[in-house]
């Protein structure tokens, strides 16, 4: 090209391209021309298409992660159908779609389940045992939890303010989902009034993989304070076996025998385990 005083300048550039391009109709060849192209004139004015989407102001913008469209359409099979229609991993995939917003959490939930079993066990696993998860963190555990809390608070509203005998199956549920996933047997007594109506539910003593220390004096001098008319003893085999044993048979024995002469009836002694649950009274043992 020349410039103004006669002499040859420097050509401007004609476009500044940082990616690849696709040509509108192709390089060398003008619109229903399949020939070589004679004039470059046409060319030069057409425009060219990025392979990139360009957003709202003009710059260019990245595509949505792929695990976003399959967020969207697993929240709407769960509205749609219910949690019946999800296996156990996409229903954790929904617990911790809040907690990893930025990340495709589908082998996360597998690996949970690897590890733990089923959905019930890996939202009742223990925190610590939650962290040796790659990948999980603090705020994944605490929706895991909550949704732990969850389930146990409304299980015991289904026998809250009701007759307890009538509703046996849902004491069962309740106390299972309690601590029937529990790494450490617990000592649990639900306190019931004249009616059989729930006064209190509380874990009396904590102790280890196979034993808990339990006090019969201290389970009936509570009940005593509590006025209350009738008790059932649950404990948890952390192994998954619910079949009671011989101490568990004699505990039971002691606490009827300093009871009974109180007014205090022990309904039943239940053991529940992730494999099931064992009614002492039952088997005959009470």
């Amino acid at each position: 090209m020349r410039d103004g005083r006669g002499g040859l300048g420097r050509a401007s550039p004609i476009a500044k391209i940082s990616g690849p391009v696709i040509l509108v109709e192709g390089w060398g060849r003008s619109a229903g021309h399949s020939g070589p192209v004679e004039d470059w004139s046409g060319i030069w004015g057409r425009s060219f298409s990025l392979d990139k989407k360009r957003d709202s102001g003009g710059g260019l913008a990245e595509a949505a992660p792929h695990y976003h469209g399959h967020r969207e359409r697993l929240r709407g099979r769960f509205r749609e159908a219910g949690a019946e229609a999800l296996s156990d991993y996409e229903l954790l995939e929904l617990l911790l779609f809040r907690a990893l917003p930025r990340r495709d959490v589908k082998p996360l939930a597998k690996t949970l389940l690897a590890k733990f079993g089923s959905f019930a066990e890996v939202i009742a696993a223990p925190e610590a045992r939650l962290a040796e998860v790659k990948g999980l963190g603090g705020a994944g555990i605490t929706e895991l939890k909550v949704a732990q809390a969850a389930a146990s608070r409304l299980l015991r509203g289904a026998i809250t303010k009701r007759p307890v005998l009538s509703s046996w199956s849902s004491v069962l549920d309740y106390c299972r989902t309690a601590q029937g996933f529990a790494d450490r047997e617990q000592f649990r007594v639900l306190f019931l009034d004249k009616r059989n109506q729930l006064i209190a539910d509380e874990v009396q003593q904590t102790g280890t993989v196979d034993h808990t220390p339990v006090y019969p004096r201290e389970v009936v001098k509570r009940a005593l304070e509590l006025s209350a008319s009738a008790i059932i003893l649950v404990h948890n085999h952390p192994s998954g076996d619910p079949t009671p044993s011989t101490a568990d048979i004699q505990m039971t024995q002691a606490i009827i025998a300093v009871a009974q002469p109180l007014g205090i009836s022990v309904h039943d002694h239940l053991i529940v385990g992730k494999d099931g649950h064992a009614s002492l009274k039952g088997l005959r043992l009470i």
